[in-house]
């Protein structure tokens, strides 16, 4: 059991540290007429400094060798596949002599010219290594000999598509810059995501099915062991499962997150997953109130339940706290959607998942291994009581506000107009007002017994009035944008009273590349490139709580070309615009509309998928410094400063 765990922990941070893997070689496949008989096949390999892709002829793996899979075997080959020059020498970590290439990788094969032959495809398989870490890929490729021939068009990519491809790819100077390891605070301080998840987990803690399990779980373990020292160690083992279970449900989304850059970027802004998503948090939200139990299958409980009781040792305390995780589904269920939810609309994603899961499985276990550890401290928590009940209603209000931020993600990203910034704010205000008189003792839900209003509600009470008295403010006052809420409501410029300037702050800006830099020329400025999503909560935040800075906001109208591209646009492109290409792990990507077409243009010359995003240069092409993300209102300052000032020399 112990060997199985340490397999899924290396497993999984092996698919965590390959998210910030950049792709180290590019392929190139063309063929020449070598003479009236005979075609030359050429593969070409444009290996990134420090990387090696190794030689067809590895005798004994690893490392694994270059090979190349054909879909149809070209029995008309006139001779095996040739190499360039390889370099051979000790390889320390593999503790041989090995050939690898360098920088360059040349293969070619000679083709005897056949008229039955319309093309070649086929696939490179392949593995490529620096000195931490190794790679493997797989590249297809096709060779249309015959322009006329009809090629299977899932397979194949057009000329046409590949030259309205390269043409997203800038001639950028400084690109040193550009490949350099951006400073995200949101993605690298993954300590606030790691708290809000044990806030959360804390909040799971002291609903109805999980609380009372503290006392019997810690006195189960004491009377069931001889031993005090075997029963705490049972309670710790305990905890850390439950941890492990929670962590393990962020697994998948790595894996879809190493699949494509964007996917999780893809997955956030689709309106019919946010639509469904308002839909499950209204449906949560009435579980919570009381009108129904949600639960998962009898089925799950009672497999898990029989193997922790028939299953001795590790193995059935493993079972146990999953028997806790499914059983304990109607109250933690809620609160994991939110923080599902949350982290695939962010720019951590996946990792930001992780933490958040982490955050929550701590606080969720370890109260049970340190309570076995002093269970005199039992006697000081509260008993069960009503208290419980008002948490899961107080949940429940809060569920049925982040409903509506989903909503308003597939209203906004596909330009509805049904959910204004006023309409949100009134909604949300009313939610709010509702939670305060449910906390006075106003009204009453299903099932709940009236009990006097204790002090500790009345106080938490009196926090919701004011917070319904910010939202009424934020509602009828202009001076007050909500600043506290930056990037929950939708933006100030998607307004009842909507002007016909859509971008932040009413500033001017420019939503293609092309037109925002030939502007630049004409007028000298430099460019900033803002990459951003209407989705996109950070986005939000910067605009309305940095970018209004009096400072930066003379800077954004009167020194710089502000050109925003919104990755989550869902606008389609011309049939003239849209083109395929093929991504490094073999598939094919259409892109069709907007946004996908601004998000492979961040991707292909940035090398990132986050947003916000904003980049620097000068109208031919110079990065002027490091592109940066989400910062504090100083250090954008300072960066659009030092950016103008490496502009003018």
């Amino acid at each position: 059991m112990n060997r199985l765990i340490l397999l899924i922990f290396l497993s999984f941070f092996n698919i965590l540290q390959s998210q910030n893997i950049t792709e180290p070689v590019e392929w190139n496949f063309y063929f020449e007429n070598k003479n009236d008989s005979t075609l030359t096949l050429k593969f070409d390999a444009k290996i990134e400094e420090g990387w090696h892709v190794y030689s067809q002829y590895i005798k004994s793996e690893p490392p694994l060798k270059t090979q190349f899979i054909f879909d149809t075997e070209p029995f008309n080959s006139v001779k095996n596949i040739e190499e360039s020059t390889a370099v051979y020498k000790y390889d320390s970590i593999f503790e041989k002599k090995i050939k690898y290439f360098e920088n360059i990788a040349e293969f070619k094969l000679d083709f005897r010219k056949d008229r039955s032959v319309d093309y070649i495809s086929g696939k490179i398989d392949y593995q490529a290594c620096d000195d931490r870490l190794c790679v493997f890929r797989s590249e297809p490729f096709i060779f249309k000999i015959n322009k006329n021939a009809e090629v299977d068009s899932n397979n194949f990519i057009s000329e046409e598509s590949i030259s309205k491809y390269n043409s997203l790819r800038l001639n950028l100077v400084n690109s040193k810059f550009s490949s350099k390891p951006i400073y995200n605070p949101l993605k690298q301080n993954y300590w606030k995501i790691f708290l809000l998840g044990m806030l959360g987990g804390f909040l799971a803690l002291i609903t109805p099915c999980v609380f009372p399990m503290i006392p019997i779980t810690v006195s189960y373990f004491n009377k069931k062991n001889k031993s005090k020292k075997t029963g705490i160690i049972d309670s710790f083992k305990y905890g850390l499962f439950i941890i492990l279970i929670y962590v393990l449900l962020s697994l998948p989304f790595h894996i879809f997150d190493s699949i494509d850059p964007a996917i999780l970027n893809v997955i956030a802004t689709n309106v019919t997953l946010n639509i469904f998503l308002f839909v499950v948090f209204v449906y949560f939200a009435f579980s919570l109130f009381g009108f129904y139990e949600l639960k998962l299958p009898n089925e799950w409980i009672n497999y898990s339940d029989n193997a922790s009781s028939k299953l001795k040792g590790t193995i059935g305390i493993f079972f146990m706290a999953l028997t806790l995780a499914i059983v304990s589904f109607s109250c933690t269920g809620p609160i994991l959607g939110s923080l599902l939810a949350g982290s695939i609309t962010s720019d951590a994603g996946a990792n930001q998942l992780t933490f958040g899961m982490l955050g929550f499985g701590i606080s969720l276990g370890l109260p049970f291994g340190l309570f076995s550890l002093f269970p005199s401290a039992l006697k000081f928590i509260p008993k069960s009581g009503s208290w419980l009940s008002s948490t899961n209603i107080i949940l429940g209000f809060v569920e049925l506000a982040l409903a509506l931020k989903f909503l308003s993600n597939a209203d906004l990203v596909s330009n509805w107009g049904i959910l204004k910034r006023e309409t949100f704010i009134f909604i949300w205000t009313l939610i709010s007002f509702l939670t305060t008189l449910y906390l006075f003792g106003v009204f009453k839900f299903p099932n709940e017994v009236k009990s006097n209003v204790s002090f500790p509600r009345r106080l938490i009470s009196f926090c919701f009035l004011f917070f319904t008295g910010y939202l009424f403010l934020g509602l009828i006052s202009k001076g007050n944008n909500l600043k506290l809420l930056s990037g929950f409501p939708p933006p100030t410029f998607y307004s009842i009273n909507q002007s016909t300037n859509d971008c932040p702050l009413n500033l001017d800006c420019y939503k293609d590349f092309y037109e925002g830099k030939s502007i630049s020329v004409q007028s000298g400025k430099p460019i900033l490139i803002d990459f951003t999503g209407w989705a996109c909560v950070n986005c939000r935040r910067m605009e309305e709580n940095v970018w209004s800075d009096p400072e930066i906001l003379e800077i954004l109208k009167n020194k710089l070309i502000l050109i925003s591209l919104y990755v989550d646009d869902r606008s389609e492109l011309s049939e003239n615009e849209k083109f395929k290409f093929r991504r490094s792990n073999g598939t094919i990507k259409s892109i069709e509309t907007i946004g996908q077409k601004w998000s492979t243009f961040q991707f292909l010359n940035f090398r990132t998928a986050s947003q916000p995003f904003y980049v620097l240069m000068s109208n031919d092409g110079k990065i002027l410094n490091e592109p940066i993300q989400y910062v504090n209102t100083k250090k954008f300052k300072n960066w659009l400063e030092e950016g103008l000032i490496r502009g003018k020399n």
